[in-house]
């Protein structure tokens, strides 16, 4: 009677298998000196299937080809491997090399031999990693069923074991990179990245944050892979198509992840509130081990956005201490260049008190002491029994002299006093040098008439500037009222005024006494008396030259007196740029 197990079924090779998933199958190799093996393991074989997947048989016929065909093929689920072929250890010698030099050790060996006495089981089973030990005469299609069965659900578990491993390896260095970046952008690409590697598939993907506090309605684009890797970064989700938007929409509302066939959401809220959803798109459905992985490094996820938000706010926080430092420092300088300033004045007045001091104990005294002798002479001349008129008379008028030379003196004090106290300011605007040339020369042509004096001036039609109008009118009447000063009775004084390049020239020019060398070189400093003396008795009474050359050098321009000697008259050029 035929055993039921023996009968060989022969099957219709058109088609697929049934039961058998064509987009995967394990893969089975057959590696046996005998063809006949081959055909009637494939014949056994036929219809197998193991969670909807088939397998997939691939053959050798020695160990030479065994060898050859586990390097070509690593990813094979189980071997049925004849132990006698080339000799009588062949197979043996091919699971070292397995084991061994392939270092694979998540395929399943069913050693398979017809000589079991040549190769004990017990040895055999103690000496070589292999799975299992059949002699071919009791490996029935059941028992080569259950055998292979048995094989396969083994290797899944190696399967998952090594992914399970390799996964938890990839979450903990990956945890370190995140960990480690301070921006968020940074960290969105990185756990892109890294849910590549880590499912060990090309994936496209998108990450989504929603920030309440944020423009763009909250939701933002931090990253994008893959196909999505063209998206503009932080910008609102409306960038997406609408399928996507309503995906992204959804795995806010439900707050939880959801795997789908090729395409998953994870969803991920930190402590500090804010959401993230990564949307994934891989090449294949994700095992259950994917799927577990993928929810423990989104569970550390949360730890990492929270780090880069508060590396965010603490630069935010520096930046603001920095401007709030700088602003301070720069209001302590404000405050030091006015104590600065403070202090130059009071160093300046103390200054300036010696310098009166100096000039009432040496100058004043003289003209006090005439006054004083003076008076004594008059005293006696009261006591005498006629009044001497004509010498009382010539006492008084050495009296009257002194009082105005004491006078004058008082003046220049006065004007220098006022010069030192005042802190000049220039407020630039826009102006017309040639009218304002015009109306001091306007001004001071009473004077002049006075004294028979001619003025001319000479200047364009018009030569617009930045100055300022009130202190450029002093200086410049202070110019020509010297020149009608020591200009002689009925002599002539030039006004001058031109343009060079991007400088105004004014050259005042008068025929008086001029000026000796040793006038020329302090004629701009205080206190200074000069040779020349005023042609008809006038006295000083503007701010002087040297606040003449302190309004022109805020101005930027210059200012010089020059002369051909002793009666050959001194012209004054000053040079002010035009802006």
């Amino acid at each position: 009677m035929t055993n039921a197990d023996d009968v060989i079924h022969f099957i219709d090779d058109d088609g697929a298998e049934p039961g058998a998933d064509i987009g995967r199958r394990w893969k089975v190799a057959v590696i046996d000196d005998d063809p006949a093996v081959h055909e009637g393991t494939r014949f056994a074989l036929a219809d197998y299937s193991l969670n909807g997947e088939g397998i997939e048989i691939i053959s050798a016929h020695s160990a030479r080809e065994g060898r050859e065909l586990m390097r070509q093929h690593p990813d094979t689920a189980v071997v049925l491997l004849d132990v006698i072929m080339e000799s009588d250890d062949a197979g043996l010698v091919l699971v070292d090399f397995i084991r061994r030099d392939l270092a694979n050790e998540t395929v399943r060996i069913i050693l398979r031999t017809g000589q079991p006495g040549q190769a004990p089981e017990r040895r055999v089973i103690v000496d070589y990693d292999i799975n299992d030990y059949k002699a071919k005469t009791e490996l029935t299609a059941d028992k080569l069923f259950t055998s292979l069965t048995a094989a396969l659900r083994s290797h899944q578990q190696l399967i998952r074991m090594v992914e399970t491993r390799r996964g938890l390896e990839i979450i903990i260095d990956a945890a370190s990179t995140l960990f480690d970046m301070q921006s968020m952008q940074r960290l969105a690409e990185g756990v892109l990245t890294q849910i590549a590697s880590l499912l060990n598939v090309d994936c496209a993907g998108i990450l989504v944050l929603r920030d309440e506090g944020e423009a763009n309605g909250g939701f933002s684009i931090l990253a994008g892979s893959g196909c999505y890797s063209q998206l503009p970064v932080a910008q609102s989700v409306a960038a997406l198509g609408n399928d996507l938007q309503g995906l992204v929409h959804e795995a806010f509302r439900r707050r939880k992840h959801e795997f789908a066939p090729r395409r998953s959401v994870l969803y991920i809220r930190t402590v500090s509130g804010r959401e993230v959803v990564v949307l994934l798109e891989a090449g294949r459905n994700l095992s259950d081990t994917d799927r577990t992985l993928v929810e423990i490094f989104a569970s550390r996820l949360a730890i990492a956005f929270d780090n880069v938000i508060l590396y965010d706010q603490l630069q935010d926080a520096n930046l603001r201490l920095e401007e709030r430092v700088t602003q301070r420092t720069q209001e302590l300088s404000v405050a030091n260049q006015r104590l600065a300033a403070q202090w130059s004045r009071l160093q300046r007045a103390n200054a300036f008190k010696s310098e009166i001091l100096g000039k009432v104990a040496h100058d004043l005294k003289n003209p006090l002491g005439v006054i004083l002798g003076r008076a004594e002479i008059i005293k006696e001349l009261m006591g005498m029994p006629t009044l001497p008129g004509e010498r009382v008379e010539s006492q008084l008028s050495h009296i009257r002299d002194a009082v105005q030379r004491l006078t004058v003196m008082v003046n220049e004090l006065m004007s220098d006093a006022m010069a030192d106290a005042l802190d000049i300011v220039i407020r630039r605007g826009p102006m017309d040098l040639a009218v304002l040339v015009a109306e001091v020369a306007d001004a001071n042509q009473p004077l002049a008439t006075r004294k028979q004096q001619v003025i001319t001036v000479t200047s364009p039609a018009a030569l617009p500037a930045s100055c300022d109008l009130d202190r450029l009118r002093e200086a410049i009447d202070n110019i020509v009222s010297n020149a009608i000063k020591y200009s002689p009775i009925g002599g002539k004084i030039d006004i001058a005024l031109s343009r060079s390049d991007d400088l105004a020239i004014l050259k005042v020019t008068d025929n008086g006494p001029g000026l000796p060398p040793e006038d020329v070189s302090r004629l701009f400093e205080r206190f200074q008396r000069l040779s020349a003396k005023p042609t008809g008795g006038e006295t000083s009474t503007g701010l002087g030259l040297s606040i003449v050359k302190r309004i022109v050098d805020l101005h930027g321009g210059t200012i010089v007196a020059e002369s051909a000697g002793p009666g050959l008259g001194s012209t004054f050029t000053l040079t002010l740029p035009l802006s």
